[in-house]
């Protein structure tokens, strides 16, 4: 039997805690599977259709308005096997042991607990009231936000410092969609490699999903990082017209300026609302979305705005822009804070950038 943590609720307590904020909802487990099911094959035919694109950009040979001359050659197969490897298999199994070792350790999992949470969750029974009833729901919040940020955010974070750097030495036309192409590829791989591990409990699927599914998702925990995952791709496809109408209205040296606004701001903003909401918030908010437990904080909300304020007036500042631009600053952090709050789960990714490509588009269109 495993020790308990000393700031762990008893079953009453716990009892009454979830009692008084209504969560997590007691939804019988046939409901959840139907729900999960449901995901599976709105995704199922979102990514056939996204599939069905492009193998016509490809068997065309003319392209079309968003991929003119796409091909697929070595270098490119070799790229997106090489980034599935590294990725999902090596850096997701880096924070699956990591994630883990803070259940088991700290949490204070048993074993079985432990193969329950990094399986599928939907071929045998998994009640997260019951594991708040005997751990702290606290610590398993922390640990669902290390496994997903640790993952996530260290690449993000590099990522976008690579391309800020890059655009502000050589600003291109096609700021918002670099490797665009490349992009589109591995958006249908990955899509069809999610959809292939959705339900199984093997080693690859631990691997793929294990860091990012929160055990606070219960049952839909999948079906949320299915969500998340498809819905980030489907994002590649709404930024290419908005991209090319930004990249005509401003000036190249604006260009890092408003990748930052638009990638960079919603990037901190969804990570600092989860890290700070998990590390110290009380998780009163009550939202809609997949999962057993639907709740968000006031002081993740805080944190999701400032994240992001201080993100775009620190970019727009170094680049010595007007003061027009930190009121820019201002309206996309206070969207990135409305849409990561109000959205459905697992939808607050599509919502928030899309919403700061369009301010920024306005903000074009009246400034320049």
């Amino acid at each position: 039997m495993s020790t308990l943590p000393a700031d762990a609720p008893t079953p009453e307590t716990s009892a009454s805690l979830l009692d008084t904020v209504g969560d997590p909802v007691i939804v019988p487990a046939e409901a959840r599977l139907r729900t999960a099911r449901r995901v599976f094959d709105g995704t199922l035919a979102g990514t056939a259709a996204m599939t069905v694109f492009w193998l016509y950009s490809i068997a065309s040979q003319r392209g079309t308005a968003l991929f003119p001359r796409y091909n697929i050659d070595a270098q490119t197969i070799g790229s997106v096997i090489g980034g599935f490897f590294f990725f999902w298999i090596f850096w997701g199994f880096v924070w699956y042991l990591i994630k883990r070792a803070v259940l088991r350790r700290w949490v204070g999992f048993s074993a079985d607990e432990l193969r329950l949470a990094f399986r599928s969750r939907m071929n045998e029974p998994f009640e997260v009231r019951d594991l708040v009833a005997r751990h702290s729901e606290r610590r398993i919040r922390i640990a669902d936000m290390i496994g997903r940020r640790g993952r996530f955010v260290i690449l993000g974070f590099a990522g976008f410092s690579y391309v800020y750097r890059r655009l502000s030495e050589n600003p291109e036309s096609g700021f918002l969609t670099l490797g665009l192409q490349d992009g589109l590829f591995e958006a249908v791989v990955f899509s069809w490699v999610a959809l292939a591990l959705y339900y199984s409990d093997g080693w690859l699927a631990r691997m793929f999903y294990g860091a990012q599914s929160r055990v606070m998702d219960g049952q839909l925990a999948r079906a949320n990082c299915l969500l998340i995952t498809w819905l980030w791709s489907l994002f590649r496809f709404v930024m290419v017209p908005i991209g090319i109408q930004l990249a005509a209205r401003f000036p190249p040296a604006t260009f890092a300026t408003v990748y930052i606004l638009i990638w960079g701001s919603y990037l901190a903003s969804d990570a600092f609302s989860e890290i700070v909401g998990s590390l110290f918030g009380k998780q009163k908010l009550r939202v809609r979305g997949l999962g057993d437990v639907n709740r968000k904080s006031v002081a993740g909300t805080w944190a999701c705005f400032l994240a992001s304020f201080a993100l775009c007036v620190g970019v727009v500042l170094a680049n010595h822009l007007p003061p027009a631009w930190i009121a820019l600053a201002f309206v996309i952090s206070v969207s990135n804070t409305a849409f990561e709050l109000f959205s459905p789960r697992g939808t607050d990714d599509i919502t928030m950038a899309t919403a700061n490509a369009l301010l920024c588009w306005a903000f074009g269109a009246i400034v320049y």
